[in-house]
This record gives structure tokens, C-alpha cells and sequence, in this order.
């Protein structure tokens, strides 16, 4: 759909050319949230998986960045805010640094002597 749009094919709303995107990262959204709310259910100990939580707490805020990022864009494409590009990106940015420290962390993880 995005390769039509670009091509002026069809003149489709921004929003709904992205539409596939919003429906897999809504499928997502569901499924990390039903797995941290099995976390955080009554008699489950914290302490044994506080990594295990904390990865899913940066999978979530990750894909929250992704789509406010998405949003944005699809606004500034729509013509229904005048934020410049480097607002835009923001999001953007801030997931990437945060994929580079997590694969920093993993790569590298602490020495325990």
C-alpha cells in the first residue's frame, strides 16, 4: 500500500496506509500486557524474575515509542500538525539509543567474581 501511495496511485489517508502496521503492533500491545499482567498476578515472587520483567517493561516502552513515532508521522504527512522532522524523530531516536544499550547489556553482560 505504501508503494502505491508513493507512486500516486491512490490518495489514501496516511493513517489507513499504515493500517497493517497498526493492526500487528495493536496484536503486539494485547500479548505483552496479558504476559506482564501473568507476572504481576497475586503469589508470583517479583525477585525470581525482575530481568525477565524489566525486558518486558523495555519491549513495551519500545513499542510505545514506535508508535508514537508512527503517529506523528502520519500527522505531518496528513498535513494536521506543523512539528518539524527532527520533533518527529524524537521517538524514533530514543528507541534506537535505548536498542543499543539493551544489545550493549547483552553482549556484554557483568562479571559476577
Amino acid at each position: 500500500m505504501l508503494v502505491l501511495k508513493l507512486d500516486g496511485k491512490v490518495t489514501w489517508n496516511w493513517f489507513l496506509i499504515f493500517l497493517p502496521m497498526w493492526i500487528f503492533d495493536s496484536i503486539l500491545l494485547l500479548m505483552l500486557g496479558v504476559k506482564m499482567a501473568g507476572r504481576c498476578r497475586a503469589g508470583h515472587d517479583l525477585r525470581q524474575g525482575a530481568p525477565g520483567l524489566r525486558r518486558k517493561v523495555w519491549y513495551l516502552m519500545a513499542l510505545l515509542l514506535k508508535l508514537g513515532f508512527c503517529v506523528a508521522l502520519c500527522a505531518r504527512l496528513e498535513h494536521l500538525t506543523n512539528l518539524r522532522l527532527v520533533y518527529i524523530c524524537i521517538p524514533l531516536w530514543t528507541m534506537l539509543t535505548g536498542a543499543m544499550v539493551e544489545l550493549g547489556v547483552n553482549i556484554f553482560p557483568q562479571r559476577r567474581d
